[in-house]
């Protein structure tokens, strides 16, 4: 499921949903264009990442993603998967646990899938735990697992 098959509920329906797989987000190409921004916007510059020639020598034979970088893809990811139709306003509000299984080299497709793990009133709306994982396109082990808060306000 993309964005053209996103679910669309109502604010009301949300804790119909637990349990639900809410299907896939589009692949994402992971290329060094975008690593080199992230590396820019978050100082982080480390040369598993930046540096092409020194990577080729090092344990992935190429440079890797920021474990970050995957995990900031959750917002265009989860608007692809759920879309909440009355919902005023949206927040992510935190993780409870992020693991970053296996690394994401340079060129490497990911995508996430979401599944709604529970929902709890919170003062004006509804807190949504999403469990989100990364897969990497051909790859066994996942790049990102993660739990993730959505708050959605009436």
């Amino acid at each position: 499921m993309s964005s053209s098959g996103a679910s669309t509920i109502a604010l009301a329906d949300l804790p119909s949903m637990v349990g639900k797989h809410l299907g896939h987000a589009d692949w994402v190409t992971v290329d060094q264009d975008k690593i080199n921004l992230f590396a820019d916007a978050t100082g982080d510059h480390q040369w598993i990442h930046v540096d092409e020639e020194r990577a080729k020598g090092g344990p992935f034979g190429t440079t890797i993603g920021h474990g970050y970088l995957t995990l900031a893809l959750v917002p265009i990811s989860v608007f692809q998967l759920l879309r909440v139709e009355d919902a005023k306003l949206v927040v992510n509000y935190g993780l409870n646990k992020v693991r970053f299984p296996a690394p994401v080299p340079s060129g490497s497709r990911v995508r996430m899938g979401g599944e709604v793990a529970a929902v709890e009133p919170v003062s004006g709306g509804l807190q949504v735990t999403l469990n989100c994982t990364f897969e990497i396109e051909g790859q066994p082990k996942p790049a990102c697992v993660a739990e993730i808060l959505f708050r959605y306000y009436e």
